[in-house]
């Protein structure tokens, strides 16, 4: 199974730095079929194993690596974005970057995982070092990489508010453990989450949509709070008021995936049933023309997957 993300949407409509033809898609589960050779002798897999595929490619070598920051790697690439992706029935991966599928996952949901919770975690944990009590605003509560967020700063206990924009998704939010949820349709979300919090605003600010939210999120944020961002859905131009920035001690800190313990961290919370991927519509390979179409709909609420199986 391969997971769709907006990353695939922008990389079909030509996303700057793109080299077509390309083979999309970052993240996947499938079966091994073969071994290569040059394996280590204790290599913890074999033929018929079950396992996940991580969404990146570092070096190996730099400092950075070595040091175990693979996403500050020179050399950090992503599948599906910078090198053939997984949508295809045989994929060759480097060992390094296989892990063995949670046994508490089927192939869709084991799939739909890596990439945004990988992404979510790292922004919360490593970026800005969420902390028990904060106040957190997640936007997109039943975006793939919001659902990730909303469950793991739960987990670290934060206190959660998240935007959706129908009563379904609002439902969807509370039942991840969102304490509030704002319908960014109808409401201003400024006030809104001002008095939620009386008048403190938001600690950390999960940004992932861009140009839309953008000044919301600078208006919302707290004195000394951060705004850690990932994405730009709706748009990568923006504008920022220094003078609130310097004077509120605040910070904006960007993001790009995570690094090789954390995804092993994850995994764990994962099979542990502390995280959970959410699926909303499996698709067979064939009808890859309508998972984008679902997915560029904005109906979707979690992970939209592709499926292999026959």
């Amino acid at each position: 199974a391969v997971a769709l993300n907006h990353l695939d949407l922008w990389v079909r409509k030509g996303l700057p730095g793109i080299s077509l033809p390309i083979i999309p898609g970052s993240e996947a589960s499938g079966i091994i079929e073969a071994l290569g050779p040059g394996l280590p002798e204790d290599l913890p897999y074999q033929i018929g194993d079950p396992v996940i595929i991580l969404p990146f490619r570092s070096c190996r070598l730099c400092e950075f690596c070595l040091a175990g920051e693979e996403e500050l790697c020179p050399d950090y690439i992503i599948p599906g974005e910078h090198i053939d992706g997984m949508m295809v029935e045989f994929v060759n991966v480097p060992a390094a970057y296989i892990r063995k599928k949670p046994e508490n996952l089927d192939f869709e949901h084991a799939a739909a995982y890596p990439l945004v919770f990988l992404t979510a975690y790292h922004m919360l944990i490593s970026k800005v070092q969420i902390q028990p009590g904060d106040w957190v605003m997640v936007w997109g509560a039943s975006s793939g990489v919001g659902h990730a967020a909303i469950q793991i700063a739960k987990h670290h206990g934060a206190k959660v508010i998240s935007t959706a924009g129908s009563l379904k998704k609002e439902a969807f939010a509370i039942k991840l453990g969102s304490d509030f949820v704002v319908n960014y349709v109808n409401s201003d979300v400024v006030n809104e989450v001002n008095k939620i919090t009386n008048g403190h605003g938001a600690d950390i600010v999960f940004e992932h949509v861009g140009q839309n939210s953008w000044q919301d999120s600078l208006k919302l944020l707290a004195r000394c709070g951060k705004i850690v961002t990932c994405g730009a859905t709706t748009g990568p131009v923006v504008q920022i008021n220094l003078r609130r920035l310097f004077i509120k001690h605040q910070q904006i800190l960007g993001s790009t995936m995570g690094n090789l313990k954390e995804i092993d961290e994850i995994t764990s919370l994962i099979e542990n049933g502390i995280l959970k991927p959410h699926v909303d519509k499996i698709f067979p390979m064939e009808k890859i023309i309508d998972a984008h179409e679902y997915l560029e709909s904005g109906k979707h609420i979690g992970k939209v997957v592709i499926s292999f199986e026959e």
